[in-house]
């Protein structure tokens, strides 16, 4: 017995220093709770490349507009026919129904022209007014068609109408200056869906614009996708998207038209209320 006592005390020795090792090494806080004292804020994710989307009201009538919108910052706007700059060039003239390159229908308006091609610039130039001036003379045509070689950098082709206005038909060429204009108009703008359109691929025309169109949008997945444009003047979405979605459509001056989804009617002219405003105004 004499020799259990001092072995039970180094047994009793060994268990309290253990037990004190376990509550030096206790954690200040039990996992799940925070430590008095402390905060953590709570996790937020942005998207860094998605672009803001303009939204609109839904509605059921055909065709559904809505007001302006701003447009996305970047992108350059106008291409070699800037506003308020004057080109110089030379004025021939054809016998112009107002159809040809930019896939306009016929019309009775005379005052149409062909743009060179260099201007015409993949029928960027489509739609745009132009006030033309020669010897003290001036008339506003209407861009329709375009203009290849032997047309020069500067030159309009103009209807015949047009250039009998500035000068003899037996003159043949006559030197002019000729400017991008912003004109009044009673008109408003319409869509205008291909010839074999439907969800799967489309191309979309502009019509009746007051200002030159230069990017069309269409929303798809709830994101504005720009859509490229043809040399006859028709915005292609050759995968299908957007195809029957709402339209943005943006002027060289930067203002922004949506027109709220219209149904896929290959060549149906689909009228707005919407129109680009006057330069300036």
């Amino acid at each position: 017995m004499r020799r259990t006592r001092p072995l039970l005390f180094v047994l009793l020795a060994v268990l309290v220093a253990v037990v004190g090792v376990v509550v030096l090494r206790e954690p200040q806080g039990v996992a799940g709770t925070p430590v008095a004292g402390s905060s953590v804020a709570p996790a937020t994710t942005t998207s860094a490349t998605s672009p803001p989307v303009t939204t609109t009201a839904a509605t059921t009538s055909v065709p559904a507009t809505t007001t302006t919108a701003p447009t996305p910052a970047g992108a350059p706007l106008a291409g070699k026919i800037k506003p308020g700059e004057p080109r110089q060039g030379v004025a021939t003239f054809y016998d112009s129904d107002g159809g040809g390159a930019c896939s306009y229908d016929p019309g009775p308006d005379p005052l149409t022209a062909a743009m060179n091609e260099s201007d015409y610039e993949g029928s960027a130039a489509c739609g745009a007014y132009v006030l033309v001036q020669a010897g003290g003379k001036s008339i506003t045509v209407r861009i329709t068609n375009l203009c290849p070689a032997p047309c020069r950098p500067g030159q309009l082709d103009l209807s015949a109408a047009a250039f009998a206005m500035l000068a003899p038909p037996v003159k043949g060429e006559i030197p002019i200056t000729w400017t991008l204009v912003s004109p009044e108009t009673s008109k408003t703008i319409a869509i205008r869906y291909k010839t074999g359109s439907s969800q799967y691929w489309c191309g979309i025309q502009v019509l009746d614009h007051r200002n030159p169109v230069a990017r069309l949008e269409v929303q798809a997945g709830g994101q504005w996708r720009q859509l490229k444009r043809a040399e006859y003047n028709y915005f292609l979405s050759e995968n299908g998207a957007g195809c029957g979605g709402s339209i943005a459509v943006t002027d060289v001056h930067g203002e922004r038209l949506v027109v709220n989804a219209l149904p896929v009617r290959p060549d149906a002219v689909q009228a707005t209320t919407l129109q680009f405003a006057r330069a300036g105004e």
